[in-house]
């Protein structure tokens, strides 16, 4: 059957934790709940006690109804086995209450964790790890995590049950006491020779969950795309072959976790035929009453009762030790973007950056087969704008990203402001970027939001200031509710030019002392592109610029040019000194930024389809 499981592999960052490690480290988050975990441990020994209690005072009945009872009697035995249940109620009650509550607060605080170490992840983790597997750990991982301390607590009901009751049956018959506790390892060893195969079957299982979210939310993300080549039926085709991966896979689990229903069936039903056989020569024999004998057959089911509990919750078990796992395994990946100290990012905590940038014979590369950047050594003078361009895979964006610090370099040294990045408070040095990326990114609210996402104590004012200054505030004229305009979802409502816009003043608002930009002005018309020109010159204005340039008033407004070309760079210098040289920008300048010139003739220029169809 291996391939049921095919594409249920581990994610790299999976590990194994042996049971010893896993349990102490979910014991680890109910630590600062002691005090009520001891409440909970009361009630459950109260109730264990109330519980064994009614057994105890029936097999006094049967023996009082041999002699003859009184009519008071019996009903003083009825009214008593009626207030030990009553009373285990009560307490059960009460630890469910609090049980509830801790358990509650201990969910919160493992996905607090689970989503705290995912967004401290670098961007890196995203690219191999899809995001729909990462939800399902964050989600429903930790919510089945409480099952196996809820499962736990009730075990613990039980045996504590079963030791009342073993305590009182010595007393009465220590021959039968010890057949009854000598089958208690049959039990474990049957229940417990499950393990290791339920556990791996439930992993599997929880692997199938996670491919059919991704699968869900990478359809749902794309379903634009989808619709506009019509292949609604092809997607739903790869959900239904992932939907029917994950059938088969919990078939299979629940067939092999049910398999030990039978087995622990027949070991109860033996030990019931012994019992009941050694009983009955006992009570024959007068060494054992009629009514001890129905209190020894009742015990047997209360002593099975948790080895029972444990193959029939032990799928239950084994999803909440799996899902445990792997929320754990989520917190300990370690990240890739490592900082070596936390310095404040100016002379004084808080104090801006001047923006210099100075790369040393650094070697950069996405994974260890693929190198992007290779002994790539660059000086960026503060204040300075520099313009990226070559074609794509020349570096350009990756030289962002480092800047950034969203990836992680292997090789040299990335100094700011003669600082390595690596010694900087991330923090404090991320506040002082401003990052406006290809497809700007808006989250759902009003496009005040939006802006006011890089400083959330932002005043209204200080928002309507940011942007105003983006091409003069016209642009606002253009939204039906002004700032006030709900952006939909990922920005829907919104064209692509007004998300730009957004984004800029996003980025102005914060501040930054360095600001980059992945340029992309080709999709939107003439009018907003001159919107979002304007907008570019009050950002970048007196401040360090990185701009992958797609347009040429971008690329002729630039302090310097840098031409990539395979992770190096090949030129540097003015639009004019570059032009004039012939080199490879001139030839980019040909096929990309010529035809965007005022003074640009088509029918004069015999490249002029191929300009047309590159750009």
């Amino acid at each position: 059957m291996g391939f049921v499981l095919d594409g249920l592999e581990t994610e790299a960052y999976d590990r194994q934790y042996d049971d010893r490690t896993l349990l102490r480290r979910i014991l680890s988050y109910f630590r600062p709940h002691s005090r009520t975990m001891i409440v909970i441990a009361a009630n459950i020994m109260l109730n264990s006690v109330a519980g064994s209690g009614g057994p105890i005072l029936i097999s006094h009945a049967v023996d009082m109804l041999a002699d003859g009872p009184s009519t008071l009697a019996v009903g003083v035995l009825a009214t008593g086995v009626l207030l030990l249940g009553v009373a285990a109620w009560g307490f059960n009650y009460v630890r469910q209450l609090f049980s509830a509550r801790v358990m509650g607060e201990v969910v919160l605080r493992l996905r607090e964790d689970a989503f705290h170490a995912t967004v401290g992840h670098d961007l890196s983790f995203f690219d191999e790890h899809p995001t729909g597997k990462i939800v399902s750990r964050v989600t429903s991982d930790t919510q089945d995590f409480a099952q196996v301390v809820n499962l736990t607590l009730n075990l613990l009901s039980q045996i504590l049950l079963v030791v009342i009751l073993s305590a009182w049956l010595l007393s009465i018959h220590a021959g039968l006491t010890l057949l009854l506790v000598g089958m208690s390892p049959l039990a474990v060893a049957t229940a417990l020779s499950f393990r290791r195969i339920a556990r791996r079957v439930t992993q599997h299982a929880r692997r199938a969950t996670a491919k059919v979210n991704a699968q869900i939310q990478e359809s749902i993300s794309g379903i634009a795309v989808a619709k506009a080549f019509r292949q609604e039926n092809a997607i739903y085709s790869d959900f239904d072959g992932t939907n029917r991966q994950s059938y088969r896979v919990g078939l299979r689990r629940g067939l092999t976790l049910n398999t030990i229903f039978p087995i622990m069936e027949m070991s109860s039903g033996a030990g019931v035929a012994l019992l009941v056989y050694a009983g009955g020569v006992a009570t024959r024999g007068g060494w054992l009453t009629p009514g001890n004998w129905y209190l020894f057959m009742q015990a047997v089911g209360f002593f099975w009762y948790p080895m029972m509990s444990i193959a029939s919750f032990w799928s239950q078990f084994q999803d909440g030790l799996s899902a445990a796992e792997r929320v754990f395994a989520l917190i300990d990946a370690e990240p890739k973007v490592v900082q070596l100290g936390a310095q404040a990012s100016g002379p004084k905590h808080g104090a801006p950056l001047r923006g210099e940038l100075e790369f040393r014979h650094l070697r950069f590369g996405y994974s260890e087969r693929e190198e992007v950047l290779i002994n790539f050594s660059l000086h960026i003078r503060p204040k300075e704008l520099v313009a990226l361009v070559g074609h794509t895979g020349a570096g350009k964006s990756s030289v962002a990203r480092l800047v950034t610090r969203f990836y992680e370099f292997q090789d040299g040294d990335l100094l700011v402001d003669g600082r390595d990045i690596r010694c900087l408070d991330l923090l404090d040095y991320r506040r002082q970027i401003g990052l406006v990326p290809q497809e700007p990114f808006l989250f759902s609210g009003t496009v005040r939001d939006n802006i006011r996402y890089s400083q959330p104590d932002a005043s209204d004012h200080r928002v309507s200031w940011a942007a105003e200054q983006i091409s003069r505030g016209h642009w606002l004229m253009d939204l039906p509710a002004g700032l006030d305009t709900d952006v939909g979802e990922r920005g829907a409502n919104l064209s692509m030019g007004q998300r730009q816009l957004v984004a800029l003043a996003r980025a102005l608002l914060k501040d930054p002392a360095i600001f980059v930009l992945d340029e992309a002005t080709a999709s939107v018309d003439p009018f907003t592109e001159a919107q979002i020109q304007e907008g570019l010159e009050t950002v970048m204005r007196d401040r360090t610029a990185i701009v992958i340039a797609h347009r040429l008033s971008t690329v002729k407004r630039a302090d310097r040019i840098l031409v990539m070309r395979q992770g190096r760079i090949i030129e540097e210098g003015t639009h004019d000194n570059l032009i004039a040289a012939g080199g490879h920008y001139a030839e980019l300048y040909n096929t990309y930024f010529r035809h965007q010139a005022l003074d640009y003739r088509p029918w004069e220029d015999e490249r002029a389809p191929v300009a047309l169809v590159a750009e």
